[in-house]
């Protein structure tokens, strides 16, 4: 039996279908390993597990947060270890599934010891992001962290935001930071760690289907309600993939149309950036095409070589 499984790939892989399946095989239960579907105000835009599904086996960390809070995956690290002793504790085998590469990360190398940001430094970092491109974010921090910005994604807004509050703050760069690790809360032994890869094409067209039907089971009067609660703009909640598509929608700058089609190449453009962060840092995982293949006998009896 393993003491972990952990699940990752790109957005409509099926990840979710496969951690599902084998919580029933295993007798598990489910720990979710996504930044987005934390949050209560989007089950529908993220793909959140339906009722009947955590009603089938026991689901943690889906919709705990309110959207106001900017959540961390330092929080999600501490939360996600109280999920996974809670499961043992009830003789589960926790089964941690997501697209958040670094939540997998956190769990498996411990985090550094970053201090805590001041909220106003955090702030003002976060309004600025919420309307400069994130060229002039990135230009930003080549000024004062070109170590960093050498290493970041110039269009990854989130992670450069991150960079300029840790070396504003600190004086010292997130690269540095991150050299010296935390201790890990999983150890290697016992594990079965996927990634649930199908092709290019049948990825993009899974996330086009489901975005036509989140729109069909109410995704734009979720969003609707979402701005309603007028939250500031450079929460993370707000940059999930759909939600500033269908805000524009909302204020009239485009077509319902015009928005969806962008949301879904905002998709597929975050589910290529995934695959090319799972490839960097998760090479040495069993990778399979589809949830089918996670339940192969082989896997199950242990055999995790890829």
């Amino acid at each position: 039996m393993f003491d972990a499984v952990l699940i990752a790939g790109p957005t409509a892989s099926g990840k979710s279908a496969a951690a599902l399946a084998l919580a029933d095989r295993l007798g598990g239960a489910i720990v979710n390993a996504d930044s987005m579907q934390v949050y209560r105000e989007l089950e529908i835009l993220t793909a959140r597990p339906s009722a009947a599904e955590t009603a089938r086996v026991p689901h943690h960390l889906y919709g705990t947060v309110p959207g106001r809070e900017a959540y961390s995956v330092g929080r999600w690290a501490g939360e996600a270890a109280t999920a996974i002793e809670q499961a043992r504790a009830a003789g589960h085998v926790p089964i941690l599934v997501g697209g958040t590469g670094l939540y997998f990360m956190a769990l498996l190398r411990g985090l550094s010891p970053v201090p805590d940001i001041p909220g106003d430094l955090r702030q003002r970092w976060r309004t600025f992001a919420a309307t400069a491109p994130a060229s002039e974010l990135h230009a930003a921090l080549a000024d004062r962290d070109p170590l960093m910005a050498a290493r970041l994604d110039p269009s990854d807004t989130q992670r450069l935001v991150r960079a300029l509050e840790v070396v504003e703050a600190t004086g010292v760069s997130l690269a540095e930071w991150q050299e010296t690790e935390g201790e890990p809360v999983l150890r290697d032994e016992g594990l079965l760690k996927l990634v649930v890869a199908p092709e290019r094409d049948v990825i993009y067209a899974a996330i086009d289907a489901r975005f036509d039907s989140m729109l069909e089971r109410g995704a734009l009067a979720e969003v609707e309600a979402l701005t309603n609660l007028d939250l500031d703009p450079g929460l993370p909640i707000m940059r999930a993939c759909g939600v500033p598509e269908l805000t524009c929608h909302l204020a009239g700058a485009m077509t319902l149309d015009e928005a969806a089609e962008k949301a879904k190449t905002s998709s597929r453009r975050y589910a290529k950036r995934q695959m090319t962060w799972a490839r960097r840092f998760m090479a040495d995982w069993t990778w399979v095409p589809n949830s089918e293949a996670a339940l192969e006998p082989g896997l199950m009896q242990g055999t995790t070589e890829s």
